[in-house]
């Protein structure tokens, strides 16, 4: 599994934990806590107390989640964890603009999905330093800027689809 594909998984069981739960009754169809083996229930123990009251849906979500989790290193754990602590500290517009986003990418068809994440690896491949940068240029320009940026990144990949070179600086007439 490709290293945007787990960052994927992670990102909607973040998601999934997020949503509210239904607490006014047990739905039909519920898997009770009890019945929930040794090893799931140690990994679904934050969510025990209110278990029970979880859609079906939402439960088989987060047992899946936990077969996830069993299957990571202790490395991928902690990575998550620091991507959960980073989605926990977002605000509800932050979290409902990520969450709208996702959906969107899903909706897109599948060509377009591995375009984007050849540029996210491509983006992820770069030293921290040269990330920041480009973030600090793309939060600073105005939309114009903006498209301006979109196009030459469009160009960058029609050269260079896999995304393997650094991208090109003023003044660097490379193709």
């Amino acid at each position: 599994m490709t290293n945007m594909n787990s960052r994927m998984i992670a990102l909607l069981l973040m998601l999934l934990a997020s949503v509210g739960t239904r607490a006014d009754a047990e739905a039909p169809g519920n898997q009770h806590w009890d019945t929930l083996s040794t090893q799931e229930q140690q990994a679904l123990a934050p969510l025990r107390d209110r278990w029970d009251q979880l859609p079906p849906e939402r439960q088989e979500a987060f047992r899946k989640g936990a077969v996830r989790w069993s299957s990571m290193s202790p490395e991928q754990r902690a990575e998550a964890k620091q991507r959960w602590q980073r989605w926990q500290k977002l605000s509800p517009q932050q979290r409902d603009a990520i969450q709208k986003r996702f959906q969107r990418f899903k909706q897109l068809p599948p060509e377009e999905q591995e375009r984007i994440q050849q540029r996210q690896r491509w983006f992820h491949s770069l030293p921290m330093d040269e990330r920041r940068v480009l973030r600090e240029r793309w939060e600073k320009a105005a939309p114009a800027e903006r498209r301006q940026m979109r196009r030459e990144m469009r160009e960058r990949y029609r050269h260079d689809p896999a995304g393997a070179r650094a991208p090109r600086r003023a003044g660097d007439n490379r193709r």
